[in-house]
C-alpha cells in the first residue's frame, strides 16, 4: 500500500483552495473548509508520528480558528512527511497510536490513507474541484471501512452509511460507507468548477 498517489492529489486540491472559500461548508456536518484543513494538519502529524512510534497526545481538531496561516505550504509538506514515514519498513511493525487509539501498525496505515483519501474528496467537492481517487487506495480503504460500517455504530469514526447503488463506482460506494452522499455539492455560492 502506497500513500503517495493520493497524498499528491490532496496536496494539489489544497493548493487550489482560495481564501474566500475557507468559510464554505463541507460534506462534514458543521465543518467549514478551514475547519477541515485544520483537521488535515492535525491528522497528518498524528499519523506521521504513529509511523515513527512517537504518538502525539489527543485527537486532531477540526477548528477553523486554529488553522495555521501557512496552511498552503504546511499541508503539502506534512503530506510528504506522512508518505515518507510510512515508506519505512519499521512503521509497519508492531502497533501504532493515533488520536489516542492503539492499533496494529498496518491498520493505522490504512486509517491514515482513508483519512487523506476521504477528506481530500470533502475539500475538493466543497471547493468545486474535480477529484481523482487512486483505485488501489480505494480498494484498501474499502477493505477497512466495509466491516466497520457493517458493525455497531462507532460515534466519531463515520456517520451512518448512506445507501449507494451496488453498481456505482467503487469510490462512491466507499464514500457511502463513510456516511457521505457521493452526490453532495456545495451551495450555489460555491459553483462546481470543472478542469
Amino acid at each position: 500500500m502506497d500513500l503517495a498517489p493520493q497524498a499528491a492529489v490532496v496536496a494539489g486540491v489544497v493548493a487550489q483552495i482560495g481564501d474566500d472559500q475557507l468559510t464554505w461548508p463541507t460534506p462534514c456536518a458543521d465543518t467549514s473548509v478551514a475547519g477541515l484543513l485544520d483537521h488535515l494538519v492535525g491528522l497528518t502529524v498524528a499519523f506521521h508520528r504513529a509511523a515513527e512510534k512517537t504518538p502525539v497526545q489527543g485527537a486532531p481538531s477540526a477548528d477553523a480558528s486554529r488553522l495555521p496561516e501557512d496552511w498552503r505550504e504546511l499541508v503539502p509538506a506534512q503530506l510528504d512527511a506522512l508518505v515518507e514515514a510510512w515508506q519505512e519498513p519499521s512503521a509497519w511493525e508492531g502497533t501504532a497510536e493515533a488520536g489516542g487509539v492503539v492499533m496494529p501498525a498496518p491498520v493505522a496505515a490504512v486509517v491514515a490513507l482513508d483519512e487523506v483519501l476521504v477528506h481530500g474528496w470533502d475539500l475538493a467537492v466543497a471547493t468545486g474541484q474535480e477529484y481523482w481517487a487512486d483505485p488501489a487506495s480505494v480498494a484498501a480503504c474499502t477493505g477497512f471501512v466495509a466491516p466497520v460500517a457493517a458493525g455497531e455504530p462507532r460515534p466519531g469514526l463515520f456517520g451512518p452509511p448512506v445507501p449507494v447503488p451496488d453498481d456505482a463506482p467503487a469510490f462512491d460506494r466507499l464514500l457511502g460507507l463513510t456516511g457521505r452522499d457521493p452526490g453532495w455539492r456545495p451551495p450555489t455560492r460555491a459553483p462546481f468548477r470543472h478542469g
